[in-house]
Formats: C-alpha cells, structure tokens, sequence
C-alpha cells in the first residue's frame, strides 16, 4: 500500500494526541490529589486551569509543519510539547519565536524556509494539506499565504461564534500580534481585516511572552454582551482561559441601565468637560457657613466659627483625598477646635470686675456642674480633690476622650453632616444630570465612575496589566477616563474603524482621544486586507463612502463570490410581509436582519423572533448597534433610510450593517432609496 503524505502526518498527528492525552490524565491526576488532601485554593486552581488549558487545545492542534533549508522539520500548534526524556520539542506553541515564520515567510523573505504546509484536520484526523514552495526559483506575490487555507475558512459557514484564525494568520496581522510596543497599540482597520480576532491572538501571544501579565490579569472590553458571547470561544481555543471580558456597563457593578438617551444627550454627557463638572458638583456639597454657629453638647453651647469650617475645609482637600475619605479629616478638625474651646473653657475660670465667674465656674476656680456633665460623657471622673483649685485637669488621654465622644455626639454629626455630607455617585451624577427617576443610561455609566472616583465610595476599581479596548471608536471622553483607571500601566490593545463610529461621543480621531490620557505613548498600525467582505458588497458601499467619509481608502477584499448586492422596494405597509417571504425562501447560512430601532418589535412579531438574539441560531434580528463587531453568511438590511436619519453618524451605522455579511447581501426600503445606494441593482417582483 502507498503511504501517502497524509498518512505520514495522520501518524505524526496521532503520536501528538497520545502526549496531550498523557498531560491531561497527569493534570486530572494532580488535580484530584490537592483536591483530597485540601490543599489551599492556589494549588487547586493551578491544577484546574492546566486540565482547562489542555481541554481547549483539543480541536486544531497541530496546523502546521515547516520544512527548513537546514533540514530540519518543525511541527506548529496551540501549544508546546515535549517527550519526557527528549529537550527536542515534538510541537511548538504558535507564538514562540521559532514559529514565526510559519506566518512571516514568503517567496520573497522566506526566513529560512524552504516548505510551509498547513496540516487542515478534523477531530483528531488529517483531511487535507496546503503546501508552499517558498524557494525564489518560485517567486510569487507573497502578500497573502496559505491562501487554500484561508479562502477555505473565509467561505465556510457562519457558526454564530468567532473562530481562532491561528490557522490563517497573515504577515501584517502577525506583525501586530508580535508587536513590542510597551504603550497603547492602536490597530485601525476596516471592516473583514480580523481586528478582533488579531487583538485576542495577541492576547494570547503577550500571555505567553509576559509571564507577569497572568498576575497581574488581562480585560477584554467589548461593545455588548452579544458581542462577547460572539468572542467567547476564540481564546480557550488558544489555551487561555483567565481573560476578564466586559462591557462598559459591567465595569460599574450593581447599576441597571434601563434607559436610552437620545443622541444629542449621549453626546453631551461623553464630552471631557463632563468630569470637571462632576468635581465642580462634589466640592459644592460643601457649605462654609457665613454665621457662627451654636452645637449644644451636653447642655453647654459650643461655639463654631465660619473661618474654623474654612481652615478645617482647606486642609481636607490639600490632602488631596476622595471627597467622603476627606470628611474625616474636615471632621477630625472640626473636633479639635470644638474640644479644645471646651477644654479651655473648663480649664479656665475668667472673672468680672465684681468676682463672678464668667464662664459658669465658681471664682475659686471650682469646676461647675455643667462641667463636670460634659467630662462625665466624655469618661473623664473628677473626683473629690481633682477640683479644689485652678489647674490644667485633662492630660493627653482625657483630651482623646473628649474628642471620641464630641465625634460620636448626634449633634455635632448633624452638623458635620449638614456641612461635609457623606455622598454616593448617584448623588453627584444627579446634580448635573437627570437623575434615577428617569432611570440610568449606558453613558450614565462613565459618569457614575467618575463620580464614585471623586468621592471614593466602594474602594479602588480592579485594576489590569494589559486592556483590550474592541469597537474602541464607540467610546466617549468619559469613557475613555474611566478606562485608564483600570490601566495604570497604560498597556492596551485598541482596535477601531474611525468610518464606523456610531455614538455621537466617539472617536473621530486617535490622536484626540488617546493624547489626553498618553502624551506621544501610542502607536498606529494599519489593518488593509478584507477577508470577510467580497469585493462585491464593498463596491457597493462605494457611495455612501464618498458620500461621508470622502477620500477614504476601504480595505481590499481578498475574493469575489459572483453575488452582487441587490435591493427590493416595497412600500411601510406591505414591509414586514416581503421580509416573511423573504426569510421563508432563506436556506444558506445564517441570517441576520439589520432593522433599525422603531421597526424591530413589530418584525420580531411578524417574524417570530426574539429581540434579545440568539447568535447560533439561522435567523437573527439586530438594531445596527448590535450588528457591530459580527458577522453572518447573509444579511437582509431593512429601510436604510430609517438607519441613516436616526442619528447624526447614521451613515456610519449603515456602513457597519453593509459590511457584516461574508456571502449575500440584501436591501429592502420603502419608499425610494437613499442616494447613496440608489446605484445598486434593484430586483424586480
């Protein structure tokens, strides 16, 4: 029988899986020993995340195989093996150096490469190859490699989650993977050119470089919770599993957002300036009052003075603490002059011309009896002989007392109260915005974070070595604050489409965004290859870029289908009938219906479908919003025209909901088209 060379890597493929079975049963091992013995909660998560880790190596785990000019052969994969007796790797990890070129190497640079094949497999068998010459006698373009490999998964079928493309990398998303670059990365690309599948790769490749980043954590931050399931299964797929995925929202815990601004309100409250109004709101809870004021403690009046409030004011905030921690130190020395009047007063007896005492004392310097109720509350017990003459009666500890109970006193707390009140977030948020009676917003959110960083409730937000910032064009001002609290490093991976800002506080440049935060610590890298898009739904998106984005240069799509984009009209009536029928005759892929926000309940209805989507499922209905960031093998966009007047970059949200689809395109409108689409082909009934 011929041994073909599938079956050699079928056998080489086999000798992989044993080693990752024998891991895996050792970490399963281990595993359930610290688990028996009770060892600490270190060990055992140690453990679980090894057994974790090998799980999800499980699918794909050797892709490639490099034949070098030196002769010798190395295998790629998800993750490094090695025989117990043997320092020669049977696989390396994918991000090792060694495996670089397996995605650097082309015809014309072939680093040391003579073969590249990518071994394509399903479960645990070999069902193709893809092999590359990259000897200069055979020169080629190299610009895309592997490109068997990638068109095969560009074309495949949508799953309704996101794929690792660590099969598929090409040289410049690799480059970016492997960047160096300690500061913000910014990664700027249009729609299809594998910007988040590129961040999470380099996620995957920082983890592994920078041992201290797996203390020190990951946050991966996502413009919905849609988006994140999307997302979900690409880094276990790596080997990583400790990743903290959020939204904006989640990262402010235990507020519901159950309102909708309209745009122009959204804007206003994403605006810089947001911030120094909140702190202009936190300092003007503070009152200094124009009059001296009377605290009766213990039957006896004490005495509070404007310029004591000032002073006691102004060294609370040189401290430069949050606004509820600074109340302790205003309160701290609104005390100290409240005891120590109190201290004088009984310490001292001060005569008339007459010889009465002044201050209710006796003239022989006796203590009163007002006195002696006020250090009876404060625990200090004069006794019988304490009292016979003028004499300091307090030492260090009965003055420390005095000021324990003043402090404890519901008198003096009313007015330390009325003067430096103790606040929450909300109450500063209210006072320059409409407050939770009309509920929260999304970007409430930013705002309430500010606000909860002025004023110090809860404690120091969880903080990150390394945040991945996806849709990062979305973010606001505010936002963005809110972020670089979470990043003291100010070590990020930032990916966005400046053509697909949607949210009027976004980003219509990285520069003003990112310079606030990082002076010149920032970087650009370009994205400019379209793997999802055809070449046909991108041309028809011609228009509306001219239109609104002019001079803009789109990705270049890497394929053709041979399906123009086409569009139908219909009139509002008979709308969500022509969307049935033309769900009902839908067989290829998954569906999404792009609709904007006044017409999904009624479709949902028509269509039976749910408004909170379901992303494995054939058919999904989105508002343009929710469309970001995925992609479908169909999309069926629903009056274009609604999309682009709901808001000031509507145009932009109609881009996003052009460019979600990697096969056939659709557009229905009621009424006659928007210009900018009035050059695609209209079907006829």
């Amino acid at each position: 029988m011929t041994i073909t060379e599938i079956d050699v890597e079928q056998e080489y493929l086999a000798v992989l899986y044993a080693r990752v079975d024998a891991l895996r049963e050792q970490a399963a091992t281990r595993l359930a020993a610290v688990r028996r013995a009770g060892e600490d909660y270190a060990a055992i998560a140690t453990w679980q995340a090894e057994v974790t880790r090998l799980d999800g190596v499980e699918q794909g785990l050797c892709f490639g195989r490099l034949d070098l000019r030196d002769g010798h052969r190395v295998y790629v994969g998800r993750l490094g093996l090695f025989r117990d007796t043997d320092d020669e790797p049977l696989m390396v990890d994918w991000r090792a150096p060694v495996a670089q070129p397996f995605y650097a190497a082309t015809a014309t640079e072939p680093h040391g490469v003579r073969r590249r094949r990518r071994i394509i497999t399903r479960g645990r068998r070999v069902v193709g190859l893809d092999d590359e010459l990259l000897d200069p006698d055979h020169a080629a373009d190299g610009s895309l490699v592997g490109d068997g490999a990638l068109l095969a998964a560009v074309t495949a079928d949508r799953t309704g989650r996101m794929r690792d493309i660590v099969t598929t990398l090409q040289a410049e998303q690799d480059r970016i993977i492997r960047s160096e670059h300690q500061g913000v990365l910014v990664v700027q690309g249009g729609p299809g050119t594998g910007k988040t599948a590129v961040a999470l790769h380099r996620v995957a490749y920082l983890l592994y470089t920078h041992l201290h980043l797996r203390a020190r954590g990951v946050l991966v931050v996502g413009p919905s919770r849609l988006f994140l399931d999307y997302i979900g299964q690409v880094l276990p797929g790596l080997g990583e599993n400790t990743v903290v995925t959020a939204t904006i929202a989640d990262l402010c815990p235990g507020i519901e957002v159950s309102r909708v601004d309209p745009p122009k309100t959204a804007g206003l409250k994403g605006r810089a300036d947001m911030a120094e109004r909140l702190r202009a709101a936190v300092r003007a809870r503070v009152r200094i009052p124009d009059e001296p004021m009377d605290i009766e403690f213990e039957q006896q009046a004490l005495r509070l003075e404007p310029e004591t409030c000032r002073r006691a004011v102004r060294r609370a905030r040189q401290t430069g603490l949050p606004h509820n921690q600074a109340r302790l130190v205003f309160a701290r020395e609104i005390v100290d002059a409240l005891a120590q009047g109190l201290i004088e007063d009984l310490e001292t007896v001060v005569l008339t011309d007459t010889g009465e005492a002044l201050d209710g004392g006796s003239p022989d310097g006796r203590l009163s009896e007002a006195d002696l109720r006020a250090l009876a509350a404060a625990g200090v017990v004069i006794g019988q002989d304490d009292h016979d003459g003028p004499r300091n009666l307090l030492d260090e500890t009965d003055k420390a007392r005095l000021k324990g109970s003043l402090l404890a006193d519901a008198g003096v707390q009313d007015v330390l109260d009325d003067l430096w009140p103790l606040l929450t977030p909300q109450h500063a948020v209210s006072d320059v915005v409409d407050g939770p009676d009309a509920g929260w917003s999304v970007a409430d959110i930013p705002l309430l974070d500010e606000a909860a960083a002025l004023i110090g409730q809860g404690g120091s937000p969880a903080t990150f070595g390394h945040v991945v910032v996806d849709e990062a064009q979305e973010l606001s001002a505010m936002a963005w604050r809110m972020l670089m609290r979470r990043c003291p490093s100010r070590s990020m991976t930032v990916l966005g489409d400046l053509a697909q800002t949607g949210n009027p506080a976004g980003a219509s440049s990285w520069e003003r965004v990112l310079r606030p935060h990082l002076d010149d610590r920032w970087r650009l890298a370009q994205l400019t290859v379209n793997y999802r898009t055809p070449a046909e739904i991108m041309a028809a998106t011609a228009d509306l870029l001219a239109a609104h984005h002019p001079g803009l240069r789109p990705p270049r799509s890497v394929r053709s289908t041979g399906r123009p984009p086409w569009r139908l009209r219909t009139t509002p009536a008979e709308l969500p009938k022509v969307v049935a029928d033309l769900v009902a005759t839908h067989t290829e892929g998954r569906l999404a219906i792009v609709a904007p926000g006044k017409r999904l309940g009624r479709l949902a209805a028509e269509l039976s479908l749910a408004t909170m989507p379901d992303l494995t499922d054939k058919v999904v209905l989105l508002a343009p919003l929710q469309a970001k960031g995925l992609e479908f093998d169909s999309v069926l966009i629903i009056d274009p025209a609604a999309i682009l007047d709901a808001a000031p970059l509507g145009h932009n949200d109609l881009y996003v909901a052009m460019t979600r689809a990697t096969h056939r395109l659709g557009i229905v409108h009621p009424g006659p088209p928007p210009d900018e689409l009035s050059a695609i082909p209209e079907l006829t009934p």
